[in-house]
């Protein structure tokens, strides 16, 4: 049949709804909890963010903002100049965040530590030989199970002869066996979308610690995503599952030390609020906080 104009203008109007999809953070929330998953992606509750967290969006931006800039330009200093004006936009953005901070000194102390990350950037490479393809990269892609995939890449390479590299900032200090299993969770998810989308496995994926000044790198093969996308597609299921029914269950551990929702948590004495049903439009989306580890 064919569109009417009036049809035509009615789909540019109406929003489409996303469909639900995983991304790296909501996979590794459930893979460490059921139960946080559903608060974070279903209940969608509030987080009150950290400082660190806050620390290591600020820090993010800075770097985006940073290859914004000339080749030539992309100095300590004029890195560290772009850190006030990205304070000030996030308070703008979230007056909220401002009240994180008891007074001018614990937020100089706060803005040191920011700026200390940045020093701690410049030690690892040299942001004046190269210029990134993409900077905080929307990746999306549907695996051949159905499965949506849907992600931000902090940085891509792409060198002239065609090699990929996915680099990946990290603010926190460099991980446990825990902690390098869960970042290189989120790499290969990166690299399994990028795969899919290109047709060529990334060369390279770097984590870069800058609170550390180390770097992490690792080298994927075609076998080993085959395998983590068969992951995917099991944790996809397994969401699904726990979607029909409502029964999301927590699954304690030491992480639990860090959680926002121990007070609505049955492990901890609590009661989950009443189950809305599978959320729509979108259950997958990330937000600055979940990238900002």
């Amino acid at each position: 049949m064919t569109e009417t104009p009036a049809a035509t203008a009615l789909e540019e109007v109406v929003p489409q709804q996303r469909r639900p999809a995983l991304s790296p953070s909501r996979a590794g929330d459930f893979k460490q909890c059921p139960l946080l998953y559903r608060f974070r992606a279903v209940d969608r509750l509030p987080e009150t963010p950290t400082t660190a967290q806050v620390r290591g969006i600020a820090v993010h931006s800075v770097l985006e903002e940073l290859f914004a800039l000339p080749a030539a330009e992309r100095l300590p200093d004029r890195a560290h100049e772009l850190l006030a004006p990205v304070w000030q936009q996030l308070r703008e953005d979230r007056p909220e965040l401002a009240e994180l901070f008891a007074d001018e000194d614990a937020l100089e102390q706060w803005l040191e530590s920011a700026a200390g990350m940045i020093d701690g950037y410049f030690t690892l490479e040299d942001p004046r030989r190269f210029d990134p393809e993409a900077r905080e990269l929307l990746v999306e892609t549907e695996l051949s199970s159905g499965v949506l995939l849907r992600g931000y890449i902090d940085r891509l390479d792409v060198a002239p002869t065609g090699e990929i590299r996915v680099v990946d900032y990290k603010t926190g200090a460099a991980p446990r066996e825990i902690g390098e299993a869960k970042a290189l969770f989120q790499m290969k998810f990166y690299a399994l979308v990028l795969w899919r989308l290109r047709g060529v496995v990334p060369k390279q994926l770097l984590l870069m610690y800058l609170a550390d000044r180390q770097s992490l790198a690792y080298t994927p093969d075609e076998a080993e995503l085959l395998r983590f996308e068969r992951t995917l597609d099991a944790v996809w299921e397994a969401i699904l599952r726990a979607g029909r029914t409502g029964d999301f269950r927590p699954n304690k551990s030491k992480l639990c030390d860090w959680c926002s929702h121990q007070a609505l948590c049955p492990e901890f004495g609590g009661t989950p609020p009443p189950y809305p049903g599978w959320p729509e439009p979108d259950a997958g989306e990330e937000t600055p906080l979940d990238r900002a580890d």
